[in-house]
């Protein structure tokens, strides 16, 4: 069986879904591997490199996928290369079903098959396929880095025999897989570190970081079964909005990780609370990508409001295109290596295991 991945548009995408450590692990399972010329050398994997570990590699896009039972993306295909694929094919990528609803149920009744890895169930099985907590844990990092760079004072306190500047004091908004990470990052850099989500569930583990944790009075858990954040009531929203409205007078540095799978990215930051930060102050929305978190985010720039600086980039992971590769190639593979009945060598889409079921679209 074959395996193909093509180049991505490296204007929105530097990633790659096949890098050469993977290529050994497809080849013990017997698989081939297609690839497009160039395909890695953006993040300085030559083609030679591929061609040593007996990957094909072809100038024409349209041969990949024509002569792929499997591909493998980042992303969705284009119209034109959609157009491309053929019954009984299978797509794997981060298909985001939710924006490219019509697109996929075309090709499902075209009888392809497509699985959305951004849609696996949060279960332990799933772990290593988790496509979502891996490229989160990269963001989350690099937000603070990016934050951290664009803010004009030193972060951790330091003590001098001219005097003491004090330590930056970080609030990071959505305490998921990104808001873990960017708490634990901003804190081994020295900074005073505070949160904030809806899902009680997450005080113990930003507590268990060093920061701060805080709540409304009265706070609901707003969790779904799947452990993410869903919306909260008007009530709560207004709750919020007041403890948010005195914390965020005191902070120099906002990461905003607030997404609710599916919909716009929750309107928490207005712009009374900007214009009411200290001048100087930094926010970086990672949610920019579906709308953002604050009133004035715009994707893919830094807007300045009363000398508050908000950014807002849409794929951060593109700074980090190495690892987070790395890591997307490896969980790529853990999903596919558990669709590949190894006894009989053929790929085996069994709808009774959950991790298929859910993410095959239909």
């Amino acid at each position: 069986m074959r395996i193909g991945s093509i180049l991505e548009n490296h204007k929105i995408e530097k990633r790659i879904s096949i890098t050469p450590d993977i290529v050994k692990k497809y080849s013990s399972l017997g698989f081939e591997i297609f690839l497009s010329e160039n395909y890695g050398r953006h993040i300085g994997i030559s083609d030679d490199e591929y061609l040593k570990l007996g990957v094909k590699i072809s100038k024409d896009n349209q041969e990949i996928l024509n002569s792929s039972d499997i591909l493998v993306q980042l992303g969705m295909l284009t119209d034109n290369q959609s157009s491309i694929l053929k019954e009984n094919q299978i797509l794997i990528g981060a298909l985001n079903p939710y924006d490219n609803k019509d697109k996929l149920e075309s090709l499902a009744k075209k009888k392809i098959n497509l699985f959305s890895l951004d849609l696996l169930p949060r279960i332990t099985r799933a772990q290593s396929m988790d496509i979502l907590s891996s490229q989160a844990n990269l963001a989350g990092y690099k937000a603070v880095i990016e934050s951290f760079a664009n803010f004009e004072k030193a972060i951790p306190m330091m003590m001098t025999a001219a005097g003491t500047i004090p330590a930056a004091k970080v609030l990071v908004v959505g305490a998921g897989v990104a808001g873990l990470q960017a708490i634990a990052t901003a804190k081994r850099m020295g900074a005073i570190v505070f949160a904030t989500d809806v899902r009680m569930a997450s005080k113990e583990q930003v507590e268990s970081l060093g920061g701060k944790f805080l709540t409304v009075e009265g706070s609901e858990n707003l969790e779904t079964e799947g452990g993410y954040a869903k919306e909260a009531s008007e009530d709560f929203k207004k709750k919020q909005e007041q403890l948010l409205s005195e914390t965020l007078k005191k902070i120099d540095i906002v990461i905003c990780t607030a997404l609710i799978p599916g919909k716009k990215a929750p309107l928490i930051i207005k712009n009374n609370m900007i214009n009411d930060m200290q001048s100087g102050s930094v926010i970086y929305d990672l949610a920019a990508v579906q709308g953002g978190n604050t009133a004035y985010t715009e994707a893919d720039k830094i807007i300045e409001k009363n000398g508050v600086k908000i950014m807002g980039e849409v794929n951060i992971l593109n700074k980090l295109p190495i690892s987070a590769s790395s890591l997307y190639a490896k969980n790529v593979f853990n999903f596919i290596d558990n669709l590949f009945d190894k006894k009989d060598k053929k790929i085996n889409i069994n709808l009774e295991d959950e991790i298929i079921e859910k993410t095959l679209i239909k």
